[in-house]
């Protein structure tokens, strides 16, 4: 057995007979968003390397600590990547994330709508539960439909159900063609344009939208997509304000092209491709677009709210969209209870959730979660689930109200 895999299961042996909490971590890239952070320290930094990699398979192993920049790099080398954009949230530091905590946390960036969540590209995972037990669920192939799909449970638990230690992922080819797009419209028309597109043939893969600055684009050399622009003062107040949209394009060049001419002629478009608008793909999917990083400086907090794509403007100010319409990110002021409130009715209404993603205040004095409440049937197989797999309750408590 691997030493640091046998160091991890001895000391969820000790905590589990002494029902001591253990806090799971790998790089800590999504400490922030957690209701509670406690427990004594259960590291799986060390649980590090490819264990296996088929490309002609499309298949890669990892163990949980290996770092996803790392994993990147390799794939990059033989044409291929995670298509689904796992964030590496490093903000004022480098990146510390890790491929256990991106399925534990089931993030997906800008991609996700067109291409599918972390979920849909796991195949395998090998986990240690609150028992001290190691368990296999999937597989290393993409035709594996043995057995319960747990592997894909494990997306998103938080580790709330046992200590990842070993992920197999589906892996797809780089795109041959890639084009960015850029429309002027206000988020109404934006909405009923990518609904509309949505519906129809196009390689389409990632979309962005934000308010212009005072009505205008105000660039300094380089075409940015998504973020480059400060919110109009209409825009604050929830009222409807023009806004610029990019969307990404991505498949076989003929495909590209003859969309973005299509795209552009009919609504009125200009392709920017440039490496800059490249690299702010990636500054989206990571959080790190002016448009954030200007929230930030306010001192607010930053909300996401899931909603249908085509649900309307939710006019709640301060907003950017992504995921073809389903995801809204929104400023608020930090610890407003009453925006809060509203935030997640206004999200409710539309048959959606909201979540405090990242909070101004690290201790706050809120009395809710950060993240929108489930319906008593859900809640009740999250802790049939909880019960079945860490029935001392030791792993990651309060880090999530599900699984609590």
């Amino acid at each position: 057995m691997h030493t640091a895999l046998a160091h991890i299961t001895e000391q969820i042996r000790a905590a589990a007979a002494a029902k001591t909490p253990l806090r799971i971590r790998g790089g800590g890239s999504k400490d922030f968003l957690a209701d509670q952070l406690q427990g004594t320290l259960l590291d799986t930094t060390a649980l590090v390397g490819i264990t296996s990699y088929e490309p002609s398979e499309l298949v890669i192993t990892a163990l949980a600590g290996t770092p996803l920049a790392d994993i990147g790099a390799v794939l990059a080398e033989r044409g291929q990547c995670l298509a689904f954009e796992p964030p590496h949230y490093a903000f004022n530091a480098p990146s510390t994330s890790t491929v256990g905590g991106m399925v534990a946390a089931g993030l997906a960036g800008p991609a996700r709508a067109c291409v599918g969540g972390v979920r849909d590209y796991v195949l395998g995972v090998h986990m240690v539960n609150g028992r001290a037990e190691h368990l296999q669920f999937g597989g290393t192939v993409i035709k594996n439909v043995a057995g319960y799909d747990v592997s894909r449970l494990m997306a998103g638990s938080w580790g709330m159900l046992g200590v990842i230690t070993q992920v197999s992922l589906k892996v797809l080819p780089i795109a041959p063609s890639e084009a960015t797009l850029r429309f002027h419209m206000d988020e109404a028309q934006m909405l009923h344009q990518l609904n509309t597109w949505a519906g129809q043939p196009l390689p389409l893969n990632a979309s962005s939208w934000v308010h212009e600055r005072s009505g205008q684009e105000q660039r300094s050399g380089q075409e940015r997509p998504s973020g480059q622009e400060r919110p109009s003062e209409t825009a604050q107040l929830g009222g409807a304000s023009q806004g610029t949209l990019y969307l990404r394009l991505r498949g076989a060049a003929a495909a590209v092209e003859a969309a973005q001419q299509r795209l552009c002629h009919e609504a009125g478009g200009q392709r920017v491709d440039s490496p800059a608008t490249r690299a702010d793909w990636s500054a989206a999917r990571d959080l790190r677009l002016p448009w954030f990083s200007e929230g930030f400086a306010r001192g607010d907090d930053l909300w996401r709210i899931n909603v249908p794509a085509t649900t309307a403007p939710l006019l709640l100010g301060d907003t950017m969209v992504d995921w073809l319409g389903a995801q809204r990110w929104v400023w608020a002021p930090a610890s407003d209870v009453q925006a809060a409130q509203r935030i997640r009715q206004v999200a409710a209404q539309a048959n959606g959730n909201a979540t405090l993603f990242v909070a101004a205040n690290v201790v706050d004095t809120w009395t809710t979660s950060r993240f929108h409440a489930i319906n008593a049937p859900l809640d009740r197989i999250h802790r049939q689930l909880k019960a079945e797999f860490d029935p001392a309750g030791i792993f990651n408590p309060g880090r999530v109200p599900w699984f609590a």
